[in-house]
């Protein structure tokens, strides 16, 4: 659930300014450093650029996604920074200390030390697939309506496909978890829709990923009222969209996070003919949500005292309608009326999903089938890497987009559908 996280820099969007300088300095350039503040660590890249005699000043928080951030400088000559960030009260000062910056990072009031090297770090990410790839892929919109949103996304057809062919293939909706997605669901310079797409469609498997409404190429549709069930209506139009091709033997939905809330309820209704859950929550949303807190505040050593009653007094001076609703929303009969088939995943170091609260909420709900499957994996995180702790400050410090072992088994469960 990434809107619970609360993670600085979230809102470095909007800020201005260009200065005029006299002379070039020994500080133009990138730097990067970590930014560590609790149990958050975030990398941070600072760029320095002359342009027509003026220094641009830019930022990116890569484990974030966000890039070519503008800033505005206070100050700068061959040892020395200062940079302000206007619109979040922040700033940024540092003096060249044996080949580094070595500086201060403050905002609001907090004061963090951020140490930068000249140059930005490679990120790897080994799963990443790279073309040209060994299948059809299909750029598609289909329409919710009822929202007035046009939702933009890539259909991959399976290795091999072959329109003419009596047998037709199975495919997945995917559906990410909480906040404006992509439809490779990006966080954190990883890509896990896109490397589930690409591992399926090697295994026979067809999928359409789409953007969020009003994010990526998707347009249209109320993003800062919307709920949960606005954003299973968008699911659903996806759904249909799927049918209306008569191109599937099967189609079916996979979530991840609130995307397997959304899964649930596409479930209740009867709408998939099977559900692939990634850390789908199967308890009421403020129970998830306090739990979620508690795992986060042990793991970063302090006190786990987060209640039920204490979290939703907090929610509520927010005032945001997706976590008032969120709270409320209560998956017991969606899951109840659910009657086709569901493979359950999560992973045993998942601190957004906790494991041991939803497994068990689901095999006590769930209709009995011999072909479900609930699955917990060993140390695995929210995103299924393998993780020491499963705080989301390890997300992007992973290599690993996605375990293999969870690819391998959504494959073989799927295909075992058609049989």
């Amino acid at each position: 659930m990434k809107k619970s996280i609360i993670i600085i820099l979230s809102a470095l969007v909007t800020l201005t300014g260009q200065a005029q300088v006299s002379s070039s300095t020994a500080l133009l350039g990138s730097w990067s450093g970590k930014l560590k503040a609790g149990p958050v660590s975030l990398t941070i890249v600072l760029h320095l650029e002359q342009v027509d005699g003026n220094i641009k000043v830019s930022l990116d928080s890569p484990d974030q996604g966000a890039k070519g951030i503008p800033g505005q400088k206070e100050y700068l000559s061959d040892d020395s920074v200062a940079v302000t960030v206007e619109s979040l009260r922040a700033t940024y000062r540092a003096r060249l200390k044996d080949g580094k910056l070595d500086g201060t990072f403050s905002q609001s009031g907090m004061s963090f030390p951020l140490e930068m090297t000249k140059g930005v770090a490679e990120v790897k990410r080994p799963q990443m697939p790279k073309a040209p790839y060994p299948y059809e892929t299909e750029e598609v919109t289909f329409r919710n309506e009822a929202d007035g949103a046009t939702l933009a996304g890539t259909l991959t057809w399976p290795v091999g496909y072959n329109k003419a062919a009596k047998q037709k293939p199975i495919v997945l909706l995917f559906v990410s978890g909480s906040g404006q997605q992509n439809r490779d669901e990006e966080l954190m310079n990883h890509r896990p829709f896109l490397v589930i797409a690409d591992y399926l469609a090697r295994q026979g498997i067809a999928t359409l990923r789409y953007d969020d409404r009003a994010t990526g190429k998707s347009v249209g549709g109320d993003v800062k009222n919307a709920t949960t069930k606005d954003f299973s209506r968008d699911a659903l139009a996806g759904i249909d969209f799927l049918r209306s091709k008569k191109a599937f033997s099967k189609v079916g939905i996979l979530g991840h996070s609130e995307g397997g809330s959304i899964a649930f309820m596409l479930g209740g209704q009867k709408k998939v003919d099977f559900i692939v859950s990634l850390a789908g929550p199967t308890v009421k949303g403020d129970t998830l949500l306090a739990a979620q807190s508690n795992r986060i505040l042990s793991l970063s050593g302090q006190p786990a005292t987060m209640t039920v009653e204490k979290f939703r007094e907090t929610a509520a001076t927010m005032n945001q309608p997706w976590l008032n609703w969120f709270n409320d929303y209560d998956p017991t009969n969606d899951i109840r009326q659910t009657r086709c088939p569901v493979f359950a995943l999560n992973g045993d170091r998942d601190c957004q999903v906790i494991s041991t609260l939803c497994l068990p909420a689901l095999r006590q709900l769930l209709p009995p089938s011999k072909k479900h499957l609930i699955k917990e994996y060993p140390s695995l995180n929210h995103l299924f890497q393998h993780c020491t702790t499963g705080l989301p400050d390890e997300y992007s410090q992973i290599e690993e987009t996605i375990s293999p072992e969870v690819l391998q088994d959504i494959a073989q469960w799927v295909n075992s559908l058609s049989k």
